[in-house]
């Protein structure tokens, strides 16, 4: 598995690894991040619509700061959409692996469902115990950023088959959501699974750990994101992402984000996919740590 390196030429760079194959795990999406020791200064964390997992590697630490002022070391594991107002990543000279989990996987993987890590940050070690201390050891031995995600993907592949997956009637609905980019209409899914209202927005929330209108502007704040990434005009995407004006499209990324469309629009941390460090043509690498 070769690697894909991102670049950036400002203060803030780090080198982003990403594998070339997709998982073998299904809703799983993974890169390596490595910080080249020239700013102390973080990345803003943009949410997205999985669970996210940073695995710690290198010297240095990795530190996330959130709105609410709490702040995690080290492994750590985000809840879907990474809870709400700005997010913070910073450290010097640390390695990561991120991992991405859609939520219809990732209650198997983490063992617990999205909804108990309550939107918060967590040490990943409260989650997994001795497990998240030996992958990360693991990991930190292996000696390149292809070995690492071959060994991460093996990793997730063993916790997904002894976990619970979600309701299908749960994962049918969220795969309407995402497939409307959240433009749905969520009081006519529970029709589409024959269940009450009451019952649908329940098990979904309790799997998936948002509610259904919740998750559905989730949805559409992260298609708007990666439009806006790609250099598209706020105007137009906000009257072709569903939002009623473009003002509202503003409210809508300060408030999962904490920063303005033109600020979201050049954020790196979208770098784990397509649409990373808009302009900058990616180069084959395999980069070892």
């Amino acid at each position: 598995m070769r690697s894909i390196v991102r670049e950036r030429a400002d203060a803030l760079a780090w080198d982003v690894a990403a594998p070339e194959r997709p998982s073998r795990v299904a809703g799983v999406s993974m890169a390596g991040f490595r910080d080249r020791g020239g700013s102390a200064a973080g990345h803003r964390a943009v949410p997205h619509p999985a669970v996210s997992l940073a695995l710690e590697l290198g010297a240095g630490p990795l530190i996330v700061d959130d709105a609410a002022g709490r702040r995690q070391r080290g492994s750590v594991v985000a809840g879907l959409g990474l809870g709400s107002g700005a997010m913070w990543v910073r450290g010097e000279r640390f390695e990561a692996v991120q991992v991405r989990l859609s939520p219809l996987v990732a209650r198997e993987i983490l063992g617990v469902s999205p909804a108990e890590l309550d939107g918060a940050v967590i040490a990943l070690g409260d989650l997994w115990g001795r497990d998240a201390a030996r992958i990360g050891e693991r990991l930190s031995e292996t000696s390149s950023w292809e070995e690492r995600f071959a060994l991460m993907d093996a990793f997730l592949a063993r916790r997904r088959e002894t976990g619970s997956p979600v309701d299908p009637e749960v994962a049918w609905a969220w795969d309407r959501i995402v497939g409307g980019r959240g433009l749905v209409r969520v009081d006519r899914l529970a029709a589409g699974v024959g269940w009450s209202r009451k019952r649908l927005w329940s098990r979904f929330q309790a799997q998936i750990g948002l509610p259904p209108k919740r998750a559905a502007r989730l949805v559409r704040f992260d298609h708007a994101a990666h439009r806006l990434a790609a250099g598209e005009d706020a105007a137009r995407v906000a009257a072709e992402a569903g939002y009623a004006d473009q003002p509202h499209l503003h409210r809508d990324v300060v408030a999962f984000t904490g920063a303005t469309p033109v600020t979201v629009a050049g954020e790196p941390w979208l770098a784990v996919d397509d649409v990373a460090w808009p302009g900058r043509k990616p180069r084959a690498s395999s980069f070892r740590a």
